[in-house]
């Protein structure tokens, strides 16, 4: 019992000692670390100079962003780190501010994407406000583009709400239409051959084979699959190659029509298709199944992709889990299109949007999807001739993946040369196929330059 208070008491007397010398330590650390209340007066009564109020409103005015672009500084460095040049800072951010405010208009006036659009384009208002370095790692822009643009992950995520969202029933009732889908992917492989060849033979533009791989898939008219194959590829074209995209995708009414009329006769356009047959449950469930085990076994860089799509499909056709098909349709899909658009946004500085491949990157990508709509209005015509049901070319200039904008232009078109003449559940069928189409041209590029 001796013992074991003797113990107790040396133990008791340890503690106290080591608390005593470490309190010590710190109350001697305070003395050089801390100061009073009154020298830290003394020392801002030393440092600070009286200003007049109009030397007030001059120091205020020279921390404004309006001083930052009057006045831009050499040695000025983006959020990125990389010195920006005097025009950036002036002029190009107020040109920038012009082509958002376009932008904001498209989308509001025009409901041209809007869903995408605006937040893309609010994004970029944000990128180019100066001083504030949004756009840095520690910013609000650049953290949301490490977390899921640099990485790929939030066009997986919108790929797998689009899923949840997709019928692939016209298809299945008609596999036939899955030609069309293949037949506008045109646009994608015709570009990638027709950037390289500018970049080689002509000096107009300069784009590596990477960079115009990645432009290319804006023949696709497949927004989420453009960024998905730019941040992989030519980050340091995301911004130039996501507006083109979905400014194509939201054109998609003005292009197409003009090339659907110029390449059918007004008798092709008047053709009724019979109504399809009905696709039972089970086709619906096993097709995504079987979509992604073939991507397994013949192309799995496309996977990522696909897998997405297919787990939102399967899950939606299971009719087992609701509540995980409607968060992918509804909040998960809202809340990552939110953030895609940031992201995306912050690529729309002006030191690297303002550069001439950017309008290479505009033109090129038009041309992309105006071929890969003519090819899908051409394979429809070949597919006519041979063909013991009719086949309505109109359909074909769906085949281009803007689900459901390019079924419901081929069905407008339509019914505009005949009246009652409803091929939307036909030109969905080329629809979703395109989707599919995208994804493995997506694949097919990745392995390319693995």
């Amino acid at each position: 019992m001796k013992i074991k208070h003797l113990l107790l008491s040396v133990l008791f007397a340890f503690s106290f000692l080591t608390v005593s010398a470490t309190a010590s330590e710190h109350e001697g650390a305070g003395v050089h670390k801390f100061k009073t209340q009154e020298q830290l007066i003394a020392e801002e009564k030393a440092n600070y100079h009286p200003k007049s109020v109009s030397e007030l409103i001059v120091s205020f005015f020279h921390t404004t962003g309006l001083d930052a672009i009057i006045n831009p500084k050499e040695g000025v460095k983006n959020g990125q780190g990389k010195e920006m040049s005097l025009f950036a800072q002036s002029w190009g951010r107020v040109i920038m501010f012009i082509i958002i405010f376009i932008l904001f208009y498209l989308a509001i006036a025009k409901g041209f994407e809007p869903l995408l659009l605006l937040p893309i384009a609010f994004g970029g208002l944000l990128a180019n406000i100066p001083i504030a370095n949004m756009t840095g790692p520690h910013g609000m822009l650049g953290i949301i583009y490490n977390m899921g643009i640099a990485n790929e992950f939030f066009p997986l995520l919108i790929f797998m709400g689009v899923g949840a969202m997709t019928d692939f029933g016209p298809l299945l009732a008609n596999p036939k239409t899955a030609l069309l889908g293949g037949a506008a992917q045109f646009g994608i492989f015709g570009s990638l051959v027709g950037a390289a060849a500018l970049s080689q033979y002509t000096g107009m533009v300069d784009f590596t084979l990477q960079q115009s791989a990645a432009i290319s898939i804006i023949g696709g008219a497949d927004g989420p699959t453009s960024i998905f194959i730019a941040s992989a590829l030519a980050p340091e074209m995301l911004g130039a190659i996501a507006v083109a995209a979905y400014s194509y995708m939201a054109l998609v009414p003005v292009i197409q029509p003009p090339i659907m009329r110029a390449l059918t006769t007004k008798e092709e356009r008047q053709i009724v298709m019979k109504t399809s047959r009905k696709v039972n449950r089970l086709e619906k469930l096993v097709f995504p199944v079987v979509v992604i085990m073939m991507i397994a076994l013949v192309l799995p860089d496309a996977a990522p992709l696909m897998g997405a799509f297919a787990f939102g499909n399967f899950a939606k056709e299971s009719g087992v889990v609701d509540r995980l098909s409607n968060e992918m349709q509804n909040s998960l899909i809202n809340v990552v299109t939110i953030f895609l658009g940031f992201g995306v946004g912050m690529t729309l500085q002006a030191d690297k949007f303002l550069v001439p491949e950017t309008l290479g990157i505009m033109v090129i990508g038009l041309l992309a999807f105006a071929a890969g709509t003519a090819a899908g209005v051409l394979m429809a015509k070949i597919m006519n001739k041979f063909s013991d049901e009719p086949i309505n070319p109109l359909i074909g200039s769906a085949g281009v993946s803007a689900v459901p904008m390019a079924a419901r232009v081929s069905s407008k078109v339509g019914s505009e040369e005949k009246p009652g003449n409803i091929l939307l559940m036909h030109a969905m069928g080329p629809n979703v196929a395109g989707v599919i189409g995208s994804a493995v041209a997506a694949g097919v590029l990745l392995s390319i330059f693995k």
